[in-house]
């Protein structure tokens, strides 16, 4: 027995012939089967895609981070350092939410991997060098241009490696510190600084700054694991504490915003290598590999 679909094609035995490669040609079930005889005709039903617009809303966070980072150098060349800092911050929070919304959504795409790396060399490589270069390694002349420029060329190199060794590196440990996590170190020192009035002018003030600058850029072509967090997936129960943990962490942040913010990314700054050390005594790899080729994304 012969079926017609809506525009008139010719479906025989589970095949459509003369239909346009779009999946809503696509039949559902039973009925793409090769083996359902003459009652195809009665079970035909058609499978409507998610509409292609739902690709608008991962990448839609990703432009917000691309904004936020670009926002924080108009603002550094305005001088307002600590709005530049905030926008940093703020670019953090959406770039982590645009791979969680993509995977929950299964609008994950290429498009979106290369457009999320390109986003993030703004925000996280560029944005951050250039708003501490503006605030204070201007001083130091040559050495502080220098340190700027390690750091934003670690972050491409960060970066980078991080997309070649897709499905290669365990995906609950980075190799080295995430580009995020780097911005947010140095765009928290700055906050702080300005926050609590620190003596900007006072001579060790720029080599701080030099050094965790270049603390900050070294760690993220490192091989020292830090914990990702996607082992965590926010579409399934979590035990009672982790909530209370979440309030205590609200709390703290809240409390005091740039000093809380700084001592946490400090601590996970050092928390990479203090892992490293603990493998390295107990033998273990500095860099785990994932089992049986798993992607880390």
């Amino acid at each position: 027995m012969v079926a017609f679909n809506r525009r008139g094609k010719r479906v025989t035995n589970g095949n459509v012939t003369h239909l346009r490669p779009f999946r809503r040609n696509q039949l559902r079930g039973d009925v793409a089967q090769n083996d359902l005889g003459d009652d195809i005709g009665d079970d035909v039903e058609y499978v409507r895609p998610r509409r292609r617009g739902i690709y608008l809303l991962p990448n839609a966070f990703t432009t917000a981070a691309l904004f936020a980072g670009f926002f924080a150098i108009v603002q550094a060349m305005n001088m307002r350092f600590d709005v530049a800092a905030i926008a940093i911050f703020a670019a953090m929070v959406l770039d982590g939410m645009d791979g969680r919304v993509a995977r929950i959504t299964n609008t994950q795409s290429a498009f979106g991997e290369q457009y999320d790396s390109l986003s993030d060399m703004t925000s996280f490589g560029v944005a951050p060098a250039l708003v501490m270069y503006e605030w204070i390694l201007h001083d130091l002349g040559k050495w502080g241009w220098l340190a700027a420029f390690v750091y934003c060329t670690s972050a491409a190199l960060r970066l980078a490696r991080f997309n070649a060794n897709i499905g290669v590196v365990d995906k609950r440990f980075f190799q080295g510190l995430p580009s995020p996590a780097a911005a947010a170190l140095v765009a928290g020192f700055v906050w702080l600084a300005i926050d609590n009035k620190l003596p900007v002018k006072e001579l060790w003030m720029p080599w701080v700054a030099f050094a965790i600058t270049l603390y900050a850029g070294l760690s993220m072509v490192s091989n020292a694991p830090f914990y990702s967090g996607k082992a965590l997936d926010v579409r399934y129960r979590v035990p009672f504490g982790m909530m209370v943990l979440v309030l205590i962490l609200f709390v703290v942040v809240s409390s005091d915003p740039p000093v809380a913010l700084f001592g946490l990314f400090v601590a996970y700054a050092i928390s990479g290598y203090v892992l490293w050390a603990w493998r390295a005594i107990h033998g273990q790899p500095g860099v785990a590999k994932t089992p049986h080729g798993g992607g880390t994304t």
